[in-house]
């Protein structure tokens, strides 16, 4: 490094020199910044992006993590988006509280069971200084005469307050959703995709009769899907879990699957039919239109910051994170290059300009022109925070009046004339949503295989991707499959084939086929 400090001392060329040193500046910012790559280890390669893009970090908590301001941003685009697409179809948010009663818990068996060994429990409300003066210790005469759960998911709690609510017809539907956290102990853990504690939505819906459960259940599925491939541009697979993996407490669970690109599925919403089970452990009650008692029929439905991770693995490569520009905080980044300070005055006025006009468009802009950090480092970092576009103004672009455009989803540039920059820009942005979830699909597609028998369901699911293959129904069968391969059914597809079968291991009829695949 001296050896290139002493050839810029002597460059008589300052230009030149300039050049250099934002060439060098440009793969120090590289080499500072580089991940492991995919190939290698797709598994470091993505807890590097996660801190390096500096999404997410870590915590002095064990399992818990820090999500930092950046990774926070794409969580609010995602938050703000998701929870307009509740409203227009009548959901109203509202809060319940973050701890259960341990008794509310045992009152729906399959519930309980589900969730027993994920819990964390309050016992005590007071700490008091240890005598020997080494800090605090839990005070034994403070303990609660009911322990308490921190929620791991709010069935409980809330049906236990809609039963205040509800007592007519009249008082049906209740369509509510939260957005809140969960804590639900993990023994292994990874950023997003797996905490003891995470940021979601629950909504927790009552109805007067099964049709309009059941019809709630499917319409917040299909507003999960449309979020996931329209806004995250993640295509998904829509079905209905078999019975081994449906929610704890449900009659039916309906689930969206997308396939990330090390080949492992990722479930990425689910929407739950309850029927009238939790309306029955906590009597919950109304006069229906005839006069008569009838117990609530209920749904519940929610997606959490795991989309942050299938956000990741879906589009990001060895550069870094790659963004669709619907959910991207920045989606466009403007760096001026300039030889003095002349110079840059003269571009920060003409980037003024552009700026106005990208934002009338709506579209979100950042002009970074601090002087703390060189063009090859900003090159650098914001391709690996995955902004959409990138757009680089120079002395001779101020000439020319022209201006360079970066595209993040394809590493590519090209120079083009100012004018008309904004619409181009508009229209861009739109076509890089459009080619991220088009390479996605294709990727899906590709590894999308269906199989016949055992033999090759054996062979083909060590490949990874999504396999369609013929099942016997019974969860004998789907243990069976799990012990021999880690693979689980995903889902029995809502679309696509229907056509009978035989059971790949059984020989016995099958309905349809149905998804398969390792998972996260």
């Amino acid at each position: 490094m001296l050896i290139v400090f002493c050839i810029f001392a002597e460059l008589k060329d300052v230009s030149l020199a300039d050049d250099i040193k934002n060439k060098l500046n440009y793969y120090m910012a590289k080499e500072l910044k580089e991940l492991t790559p995919r190939s290698v280890s797709y598994s470091q390669w993505y807890n590097d992006l996660v801190t390096k893009a500096e999404l997410a970090e870590n915590s002095a908590v064990r399992g818990c993590m820090v999500i930092k301001p950046y990774g926070y941003a794409i969580w609010e685009k995602m938050q703000r988006n998701l929870d307009d697409m509740f409203k227009e179809t009548g959901h109203v948010n509202a809060y319940f509280p973050l701890f259960i009663p341990k008794s509310f818990l045992s009152k729906e068996a399959d519930h309980v069971e589900g969730f027993a060994k994920e819990c964390a429990v309050v016992t005590h409300y007071r700490l008091k200084n240890n005598p020997d003066g080494t800090g605090v210790v839990v005070d034994p005469e403070a303990k609660l005469e009911e322990e308490l759960i921190v929620r791991p998911t709010s069935e409980t709690i809330i049906w236990n307050t809609y039963k205040g609510w509800i007592q007519s017809w009249r008082d049906l539907p209740i369509l509510c959703n939260q957005w809140a956290n969960v804590v639900r102990w993990e023994m292994r853990t990874r950023m997003f995709l797996r905490t003891a504690e995470f940021l979601w939505q629950e909504g927790h819906t009552a109805h007067a009769t099964q049709e309009e459960a059941i019809e709630e259940s499917i319409k917040m599925i299909n507003v999960y899907s449309d979020f996931a491939e329209n806004f995250m541009a993640v295509p998904v697979v829509k079905g209905v879990k078999s019975a081994n993996e449906r929610f704890a407490g449900a009659v039916e669970t309906y689930t969206i699957e997308a396939m990330m690109q090390d080949g492992k599925a990722l479930q990425s919403g689910t929407s739950h039919f309850l029927g009238q089970n939790f309306a029955k452990a906590f009597d919950v009650t109304f006069m229906n239109k005839e006069g008569r008692p009838e117990f609530v029929w209920a749904t519940s439905w929610g997606v959490s910051t795991r989309l942050m991770g299938a956000l990741i693995m879906t589009h990001s490569d060895d550069n870094g994170l790659v963004l669709p520009p619907k959910l991207a905080p920045i989606q466009v980044v403007i760096i001026p290059i300039h030889r003095n300070d002349e110079q840059l005055s003269q571009i920060n006025a003409r980037v003024a300009e552009i700026t106005a006009e990208l934002k009338k468009y709506g579209i979100s802009v950042k002009y970074d022109n601090g002087d703390n950090k060189k063009p090859g480092w900003k090159f650098a970092e914001y391709e690996l925070k995955g902004v959409p576009v990138r757009l680089v103004m120079g002395g001779r672009d101020l000439e020319n009046n022209t201006i360079e455009v970066f595209r993040r989803d394809t590493l590519t540039k090209e120079t083009i004339s100012q004018d008309g920059i904004a619409e181009y820009v508009k229209e861009l942005l739109d076509k890089i949503q459009e080619n991220i979830f088009k390479k996605a699909y294709d990727m899906r597609e590709s590894t999308t295989k269906t199989v016949d028998t055992w033999e090759e369901f054996k062979e083909k699911i060590e490949e990874g991707g999504f396999i369609l293959a013929h099942w016997d129904g019974t969860p004998e069968t789907e243990e069976y499959i799990k012990d021999q391969t880690k693979a689980t059914i995903r889902c029995i597809p809502l679309d696509g084939d229907k056509t009978p079968g035989v059971c790949m291991v059984t020989g016995k009829p099958s309905a349809q086929r149905v998804l398969f695949a390792r998972a996260y």
